[in-house]
């Protein structure tokens, strides 16, 4: 099955996450198909702290991708900010 899940960089204590599809028996970090945005939780005022290519979020659940619960929380967040 392909996911669309967060996987892990930035250094100990400073977590950077990259918003990436990939096959689901793949590890967290291991290898992906494509990188679709990213999220930055430490951003700083006037920092970018999420990003998503929405039309590419669109193509992959319409081909049968699940999103995991915390980037289907933060597609929400991403839809919000985009409509306000």
């Amino acid at each position: 099955m392909v996911v669309i899940r967060l996987s892990r960089g930035g250094s100990k204590k400073r977590p950077f996450y990259n918003i990436v599809v990939a096959d689901s028996r793949v590890r967290r970090d291991g290898r992906f198909i494509e990188r679709i945005g990213f999220y930055n939780p430490m951003a700083k005022e006037g920092e970018e702290a999420l990003r998503v290519a929405q039309d590419r979020v669109t193509y992959w659940q319409g081909v049968g991708a699940q999103a995991s619960e915390t980037v289907t929380r933060l597609f929400a967040t991403a839809q919000a900010k985009a409509a306000a």
